[in-house]
């Protein structure tokens, strides 16, 4: 599909018969394309300038190339992970984190509460403790969250008063409870206590919270999901290089003789690049800024050598037309025979920052079949 996506977009520059057909072939192209990334709609930019979370960027780059294209296939949980900010925006040590964006089909994996330990108070005297608990509460009722029947204990565990950083809790049940009932969402509760489960105050660890801290410590929670869309039909491997070129676009004016001598070209992988910003998806994609699919193109011609990875249903079918033992027989085609994902980082519709890895958007070798 995303080959006549781009054919399609190629046409639309190129070949003009009249303003309004540019446009609707154009509009086309743009919508099919929609379809290969999940979408019906493209989302809005931010209405202002909105850095994404550094967590968020560093995972990008841990999972994909500058291109975007998927290192390893096994790193990622899902296909899709999602970040969300406290929307409560008090001092207090209550979170809520809208999840109207998070697909029906999608399935929750695991979920985590990102919460930046700040450096401990000063408190007069000697200090005599150097952990405290952190416990997680999934609040049932939002007027009795102070009551052990308004919570749910999510995740506890000691935490050291000596340093700075992130600490990250568990909480799937809770956002899975949350997916399945929208008005149950009554967001979270923390508290901070001494080690035997004293009350310390005032508390000696605080977290980022609230107006009062940058942007890049604020409460996050994670989702890692899967929205069942897969390909499968192709093998996936490490990806083996080629840079970003920008600029290559199908050519579609080209003369009979340019033609036939692609035809007498072996079977190969060429360039084809998908810039966002010229497509005009810019605004809203983090990175990459596009990337390389690859295409391939040439002949298959008889006999079939190795250097054409053939199949062996290609080679019988190479050796038939050959010796015209049956009418309507053509020789193999050139097509890809590894497939590799990229990786999008993007904004969403509510200016949620996403990561999604996408199956079989780059041709990774081509073959003769």
């Amino acid at each position: 599909m995303l080959g006549t996506v781009l054919l399609l977009l190629a046409l639309a520059k190129t070949a003009c018969p009249s303003p309004a057909s540019v446009a609707s072939r154009r509009a086309e192209a743009l919508k099919k394309l929609l379809e290969v990334f999940g979408m019906e709609d493209p989302p809005p930019p931010p209405t202002h300038f909105k850095k994404p979370p550094q967590y968020m960027v560093d995972l990008f780059n841990t999972v994909a190339n500058a291109d975007g294209v998927t290192k390893n296939p096994d790193i990622l949980e899902g296909n899709t992970v999602r970040s969300f900010l406290d929307k409560t925006q008090s001092e207090e040590m209550r979170f809520l984190f809208v999840l109207s964006s998070v697909a029906k089909n999608e399935k929750i994996l695991t979920a985590e509460l990102h919460l930046f330990r700040l450096w401990p108070r000063v408190t007069d005297g000697p200090k005599r403790h150097h952990f405290c608990q952190v416990s997680v509460y999934q609040v049932l009722e939002k007027d009795k969250a102070d009551t052990p029947g308004g919570k749910k204990l999510l995740a506890a565990r000691l935490v050291s008063l000596q340093t700075s950083g992130w600490e990250v809790f568990a909480i799937t049940p809770a956002v899975r409870d949350w997916t399945e009932d929208e008005s149950s969402n009554q967001g979270l509760l923390v508290t901070v206590q001494g080690q035997g489960g004293s009350p310390l105050d005032p508390p000696p660890l605080q977290f980022a919270s609230g107006r009062g801290h940058h942007e890049s410590k604020k409460p996050m929670l994670v989702l890692f999901t899967d929205d069942g869309r897969r390909g499968a039909s192709l093998p996936t491997a490490g990806f083996p290089g080629g840079s970003h070129t920008p600029g290559t676009t199908p050519s579609l004016g080209r003369s009979r003789s340019a033609r036939s001598l692609d035809r007498l070209q072996p079977c190969q992988r060429h360039p084809l690049s998908v810039d966002f910003e010229e497509i005009g998806w810019s605004g809203w994609i983090i990175s990459p800024r596009g990337y390389n699919a690859f295409h391939c193109k040439g002949s298959c011609p008889f006999p079939l050598g190795e250097n054409m990875r053939p199949t062996n249903h290609a080679t019988v079918q190479s050796i038939i037309n050959a010796l015209k033992l049956n009418e309507g027989v053509s020789s193999p085609c050139c097509v890809p025979d590894k497939l590799f994902s990229i990786n999008l980082l993007y904004f969403d519709d509510d200016e949620n920052v996403v990561l999604k890895q996408y199956d079989d958007m780059v041709a990774g070798s081509c073959g003769c079949h």
